[in-house]
């Protein structure tokens, strides 16, 4: 799958949902009428490396990382724990190899905020990512009541 086709699903099939370019990186967020000045994230897609990001080598010829914040209960169920917030610059301290492709794992950076991620997924991988997109959407949903 390319990039352009998971940010597309996402826009026709999450409503209220807007496609915001930043910090290199191109993002959904859950804003409906724009009435945030961003809206609140769901899910990003990374495709190069970052200064304080270099974890998962996304330089490769048409690697790029799906990033999907789900909620703490989910992420201790796909991994077991939530690791400590890493040092400016630094990765969680899990055992997962980052730059693997087509897996679902923790985000190298942001796992302490159960963010999730996964390099270039397949079509078969997407579909399992769709349950947890479609959570990070209700759960986006969530904090922007909080904040409207």
């Amino acid at each position: 799958m390319k990039s352009d086709e998971i940010l597309k699903y996402c826009l026709e099939n999450l409503d209220g949902t807007v496609l915001v370019n930043s910090w290199g990186e191109r993002g959904i967020f859950y804003n409906p009428n724009n009435i945030l000045k961003r809206g609140v994230y769901i899910l990003t897609v990374k495709e190069k490396d970052g200064e304080n990001d270099k974890s998962s080598n996304l330089d490769r010829e048409g690697v790029y990382r799906i990033n999907i914040g789900v909620k703490k209960k989910t992420f201790i169920d796909m991994f077991g724990e939530i690791p400590k917030r890493p040092s400016k610059g630094c990765i969680v301290n899990m055992e997962y190899d980052f730059t693997s492709i087509n897996n679902i794992i923790p985000h190298p950076v942001y796992a302490w905020m159960s963010w999730i991620c996964c390099l270039s997924p397949t079509e078969k991988t997407f579909n399992k990512l769709k349950p947890l997109i479609q959570e990070a959407y209700e759960y986006a949903k969530e904090k922007y009541k909080k904040k409207k």
